[in-house]
């Protein structure tokens, strides 16, 4: 069993226990990352575009949830939102 499908099957045996917990997690992680991004500035296209993705893929998340889309279309968002927004968090911060 790959990592990817041992989380999933957690994800989806608890999955109104994960929904506010990963709602929490995932905001908290996109919020620094917009921080970080806000601290080096906007004056680039780069810090822009950066921003832009934070903001949209955090928004995504919490939109999949409120639509209440399948569970592996919500995990797949989280796995997306937190390596982006972690991503961005390196970036800004080197």
């Amino acid at each position: 069993m790959t990592l990817y499908a041992k989380y999933y099957n957690e994800f989806h045996d608890k999955y109104t226990m994960y929904i506010p917990l990963t709602i929490i997690l995932q905001s908290c992680i996109g919020g620094i990352a917009a921080m970080y991004i806000l601290m080096n500035g906007l004056d680039t296209i780069s810090g822009l575009a950066q921003l832009f993705l934070c903001v949209i893929v955090t928004s995504f998340y919490n939109a999949a949830i409120l639509a209440q889309l399948r569970d592996k279309w919500v995990f797949n968002m989280l796995i997306i939102s937190l390596v982006l927004n972690t991503l961005f968090i390196l970036v800004n911060t080197i």
